[in-house]
């Protein structure tokens, strides 16, 4: 027999402690601080016994401490050498004894360790978990010794016990004996058990079938054929006699349920007891046979269940309570007779009883048209589950496909929910319609939508049901219910789709799947625009995994075919245009092809409207490849092939050495010189880069005949300024000092243009007009023509005064001079701007007037100031040239009116406006101050910038105005009054709700601060026509908020946190599924297990609902979790009251505490020696002997 021990948290404790509360406390009272003696505290390890004595129980307080059993186990067992299975191993532990060992190992996990005897016999070690330990050995013993057979017999009705429930006496048997077990089947008449294994475990195994077997010799079984009637006065009411037969007797008695017609009655135990349970029986058989008679009456069929009663539970009250049995018929049958068997006198009563539990329930039936049945039900049981609620006896029964409802009770609740239910239905039928249709099962889906798209939006939009039956139901009945306008306006839509989709073709067409890309084009740029032609068609191209060449088109059939005709054509364009031509090129030629910034192809496809693809520069490919028209592809191989001929021709190339400062003189001025060379040979000539290696290679390309002219002319050429020739020229000293002056820089001009030439002037000082020119003879003779120039202009110089005011010099000047530079090169003369004067600026000076400056500087009349005139130099008509566009580049003002209040959004955030528009128009613009109040804004700048200055003022002045007049419109407000309570709402979540109103409505809402006297004012501002829409969806909000309801429910406070969930997952899951609000208590609440719930009165009922399931599943975890934690914490000394400061561990009675004995002085030599010290012997301490 086995025990059960349960774990308190006192024994525990005890556990822990090892030593029970009587025996350590040694009777000392517990409010009082009990020492332990130096024995308690430290029990003596028990003395090792005698050899040869018997060892009894340990002596002391160890005999309380209970031992553990370890969970690992070692097992060690013999393999003699006669039963190895492998015995002619070369080297132990390398053969096929060691790779058995480890398959196991791994399948079991248990540790086995192999050694071998002396005599060649095998030990084998195996430690791990019981359960491995057990399955290691008996995989060992079958794979790693030879097995015998046996057979034992046994009663063939034994073998069930030997077997076990669920095989388990069987599996425990092989596993404890090592052996293998097979028992015959039930339908094999044999009776012997055949056993493999060790001879140790046959005998083993052997034995323990016979003990089973012996065991059940004792037992006995019998059968009592009694009549079934008698079976329900055997049993007793509830079995309540049977089982009392039973614990006096200690038998087993089967009485088969009334369900099985069988009138063997199996009694089962020890022979004794199984004789005087069947006495029992009989005794009782034959009383209630001898004492009983029948009656028999009618009871409508539909009634039976209400006497049988719950699990029959009716029968068995009757039973009790006057011993008659009521006999029903079987419900297959249509019999209404009941027969009541019983003693006379308690007949009388029983019928009584059976009449009333008859007529105690009543069925009554309302009529509804089956389509409104779940009307009547309510969305997700809402309105039955009202009347359920009220009347919880009534059961009300709804059959599918018919329009009788089924209620089910005590009569009086009956007739209460009939009558609430023939309401409801009277309330939808007067209200709602239905209407069936027929439409083929194909079209279905395309009523349907994608993803429900437009069956949806019949709904939303008609308020109304419609149900279309699955696939298969293979059912063609479209059902519409709803309010009756809206089923009449559904099924005329539905109606006109499926004409259309009976109107409707399919059609495939096969398109070779590499024109798939073409034909939709990028981004479905192609695709759309057939789409748009033909927007009755739906066309559905293959995915491009499947390799499909078909696409399907669908819609009306005569748009059908025009869209396909269209495609056709498409193809065929795209088939047409498809044709390729590869050209192999050279490689070197390609970028001629290309030409300079793609020129050259470009230009190819666009007169020959062709594809033309070309390999990447990396590519070790030549060939080009024409995509287009077949005629048009040849048109641009042709003209790809010319060029590559035509630069096969011209890739002559000579190169040519020529001096880096002939150069210049070669290519001449303005490349004059060197393009005559080309028009008259027709040869590229190609002079070196300055990141050119060698800066005197000269490069000829082109025809041979070409080149060889042009590589003999420049021959000339370079011969010609090799020739070193000195030259004499006079020029008249007074023109020296320009050629000369800023260290030579027109001479240095003049040799960089002329190949070099060296041109020498006399040295200062020395009057004379003699000058050397030195260098090739065509270059000396080209410098010496330039000098003339420059002195012919010298001759002609004049020197023109230009008035300008000096304020306007720096305008004149431009950003570091630019605009007079600019005109110094246009017309070759020299300006000459005075030094700055502020001195002279007086009462004279008088500012500009608007506009009328160019007048006056033209035509003065008095004397101009040494600072306003500025010198031109330079030859006559250029200098006058000049002088007109210094003149023109003088500044001009003019005003313009402005109202004040717009210079602000004239200027701009941080002045960018007016900044923008100075940039823009080269101008200046100057607004007068805030403290002026003044409309005039001053424009400055050149004549031709002011006018479109002006035009861009007066246009961003139009634009403010504009913007004035829309704020205003903009600026309306409206208030609207909201209870405060409903605010949060309104706003919603992170303002979701209220930024949604305010994005499409286009307006601002505001709402009242916390410290406002009117709380409930919420101020719409935007245009009065959508500040008017926006209050009506403020209000819509608003009257659906009123509808709602506010509930309380008491939550335990413990599982708040478990239905929020992380970060409040878990509660807005809640919250969105039933679309309430829930809201928990805040920390320090009075009440912290209220809970409010607000919304539409079903929902909160529904998510109460859902809350209180989830407390109560959440309990249970919580409580189990607590009661847990109970047994696990260490006792408590928490109600232990301080007793002051601890003292530390104290024991009484210890060895230091004798009289005779004291504790070790450390501060004694003769206690603690010295090293090296002789200290006296002493006597021995109650410490022990010293150690030396």
């Amino acid at each position: 027999m086995s025990s059960v021990a349960v774990l308190t948290p006192e024994s525990f404790a005890e556990h822990r402690s090892g030593l029970g509360d009587q025996e350590t406390r040694g009777g000392v009272p517990e409010d009082e601080a009990y020492i332990p003696t130096y024995l308690e505290a430290f029990p003596p390890l028990p003395e090792k016994g005698v050899p040869g004595d018997k060892t009894g129980e340990p002596v002391g307080a160890w005999s309380k401490i209970r031992p553990i059993k370890s969970s690992v186990i070692t097992q060690v067992f013999h393999v003699p050498l006669e039963e190895r299975r492998y015995k002619d191993n070369s080297q132990f532990g390398e053969g096929e004894e060691a790779k058995v060992c480890l398959d196991i190992m791994q399948k079991t996990g248990a540790h086995i360790e192999l050694s071998l005897a002396k005599d060649q016999g095998l030990s084998i070690m195996v430690t791990g978990k019981l359960d491995s330990v057990m399955k290691a050995r008996k995989e060992i013993v079958a794979r790693l010794q030879t097995q015998a057979s046996a057979t034992v017999t046994i009663p063939k009705e034994h073998h069930r016990f030997v077997i076990g429930k669920n095989g388990e006496k069987l599996q425990e048997l092989e596993l404890k004996t090592a052996t293998k077990i097979n028992i015959p089947r039930p339908d094999d008449p044999s009776n012997q058990i055949k056993i493999t294994g060790t001879k140790e475990g046959i005998e083993k195994s052997r034995h323990e079938i016979l003990l089973i077997s012996a065991e059940q010799d004792k037992r006995a079984v019998e059968r009592i054929n009694l009549e079934k009637v008698f079976h329900p006065f055997i049993a007793g009411p509830y079995n309540r006699l049977v089982q009392e037969i039973m614990q006096e007797t200690g038998a087993r008695i089967n009485i088969p349920p009334p369900s099985i017609s069988k009138d063997e009655i199996f009694i089962t135990g020890e022979k004794e007891p199984v004789a005087q349970a069947a006495i029992r029986i009989r005794k009782i058989y034959e009383e209630k046979k001898r004492k009983t008679t029948t009656i028999s009456v009618e009871v409508k069929k539909s009634q039976h269940k209400y006497i049988i009663g719950p699990k029959g539970n009716t029968l068995q009250e009757i039973l009790d309570m006057t011993g008659v049995s009521v006999e029903m018929p079987s419900l297959e049958s249509s019999s209404e007779t009941i027969i009541l068997r019983g003693e006379p006198d308690k007949l009388g009563p029983a019928l009584t009883q059976v009449y009333a539990k008859a007529k105690s329930v009543m069925v009554a039936e309302v009529t509804a048209p089956a389509w409104l049945h779940r009307f009547i039900i309510g969305k997700k049981g809402q309105n039955i589950g009202r009347i359920t609620q009220q009347l919880p006896k009534v059961h009300i029964e709804f059959t599918d496909g018919d329009e009788k409802i089924t209620l089910e009770g005590p009569t009086e609740e009956v007739e209460i929910a009939q009558n609430q239910i023939q309401e409801i239905i009277d309330d939808l039928l007067s209200r709602m319609d239905y209407t069936e249709i027929t439409v083929d099962q194909k079209f279905h889906r395309h009523l349907i939508g994608k993803n429900g798209t437009n069956i949806n939006r019949i709904k939303e939009q008609y308020k109304v049901s419609v149900r279309i039956p699955p696939d298969n139901e293979k059912s063609h009945l479209v059902r519409i219910e709803g309010d009756p306008q809206g089923v009449q306006l559904a099924k005329k839509e539905l109606l006109e789709m499926v004409v259309r989709m009976e109107n409707e073709r399919t059609k495939d067409l096969i398109i070779e799947q590499r024109l798939h890309r073409s034909i939709i084009g990028q981004k479905g740029e192609k695709i759309k625009e057939v789409r748009d032609k033909f927007p009755e068609v739906i066309i559905n191209f293959p995915d491009p995994a499947s390799k499909s060449d078909i696409v399907q088109l669908r819609g009306p059939k005569n748009e059908v075919e025009k869209c396909s005709k269209f495609l056709q054509k498409i193809i065929a364009d795209l088939i047409e245009n498809s044709y390729s031509v590869p050209i192999p090129i050279f490689k070197q030629f390609h970028k001629n092809i290309i030409g300079k910034g793609g020129a050259n192809i470009k230009k190819i496809r666009e007169e020959t409207n062709t594809k033309i693809d070309l390999p990447t520069e990396n590519s070790n490919s030549e060939v080009i490849m024409i995509t287009g028209k077949k005629a048009n592809c040849e048109a641009a191989r042709d003209r790809i092939l010319s060029i590559q001929r035509e630069l096969q021709m011209n890739n002559c190339m000579v190169e040519l050495h020529a001096k880096q400062e002939y150069h210049k003189f070669l290519i001449g001025r303005g490349g004059g010189n060197i393009r005559k060379v080309r028009d008259r040979t027709g040869a590229r000539i190609i002079f070196p880069t300055a990141d050119d290696r060698d800066q005197e290679l000269i490069t000829i390309v082109g025809r041979e005949e070409a080149i060889k002219q042009a590589h003999k002319e420049l021959e000339i050429l370079i011969k010609n300024l090799d020739d070193v020739v000195e030259d004499l020229m006079l020029v008249e000293p007074k023109y020296h000092r320009h050629f000369v002056a800023r260290r030579g820089q027109v001479l240095r001009e003049i040799a960089e243009e002329y190949g070099g030439v060296t041109v020498s002037f006399p040295r200062t000082g020395v009057q004379s007009d003699r000058v050397m020119l030195k260098g090739a003879k065509d270059c000396v003779e080209a410098a010496k023509r330039r000098i003339q120039e420059i002195i012919g202009d010298l001759e002609a110089q004049v020197s023109l005064e230009c008035v300008i005011p000096q304020r306007f010099h720096r305008a004149v000047m431009g950003l570091k001079g630019s605009k007079v530079q600019q005109i110094t090169r246009d017309y070759d003369v020299q300006i000459k701007f005075p030094e700055r004067d502020d001195s002279q600026a007086g009462p004279d000076h008088h500012p500009q007037e608007n506009g009328d400056l160019n007048s006056d500087l033209r035509d003065v009349d008095h004397t101009p100031r040494k600072c306003d005139v500025i010198v031109v130099s330079g030859r006559k008509e250029k200098c006058e040239a000049a002088r007109e566009a210094l003149l023109a580049l003088v500044p001009v003002t003019v005003d313009l009116q402005v109202p004040f209040d717009l210079h602000r959004y004239i200027i701009g955030q941080k002045g960018n406006g007016i900044r923008k528009m100075m940039e823009e128009y080269e101008v200046n613009i100057a607004v007068p101050p805030p403290d002026q109040q003044s409309d005039i804004i001053k424009i400055t700048g050149l004549m031709c910038n002011l006018e479109r200055a002006r035009a861009g003022v007066l246009e961003r002045v139009r634009e403010l105005q504009a913007d004035q007049e829309d704020r205003a419109l903009r600026g309306f407000k409206l208030t609207i009054s909201v209870d405060p309570k409903y605010h949060p709402k309104i706003i919603g979540r992170k303002g979701a709700v209220i930024s949604q109103i305010r994005k499409d409505h286009d307006v601002n809402i505001q709402f009242p601060d916390k410290g406002d006297d009117n709380q409930e004012l919420i101020t719409i501002t935007g245009y009065e026509r959508n500040a008017q829409s926006a209050k009506d969806a403020i209000m819509k909000i608003v009257a659906g908020l009123e509808e709602m309801v506010s509930e309380d429910v008491n939550l335990d406070h413990r599982v708040h946190a478990r239905i929020i969930g992380g970060r409040g997952k878990a509660i807005r899951k809640v919250m969105e599924e039933f679309k309430v609000d829930i809201r928990f208590p805040p920390p320090g609440s009075d009440d912290p297990n209220r809970v409010t719930v607000t919304g539409l009165p079903d929902d909160v009922d529904n998510a109460v609902d859902h809350l209180l399931n989830q407390e109560e599943e959440y309990m249970m975890a919580i409580v189990e979790s607590e009661t847990m934690a109970a047994y696990m914490k260490p006792p408590s000394r928490g109600d232990v009251e301080p007793r002051g400061p601890a003292k530390g561990f104290v024991v009484r009675d210890a060895p230091w505490n004798a009289p005779c004995n004291k504790a070790p002085d450390m501060s004694s030599a003769e206690e603690f020696p010295m090293f090296g010290t002789v200290v006296a012997p002493r006597q021995v301490s109650a410490w022990g002997p010293r150690k030396v």
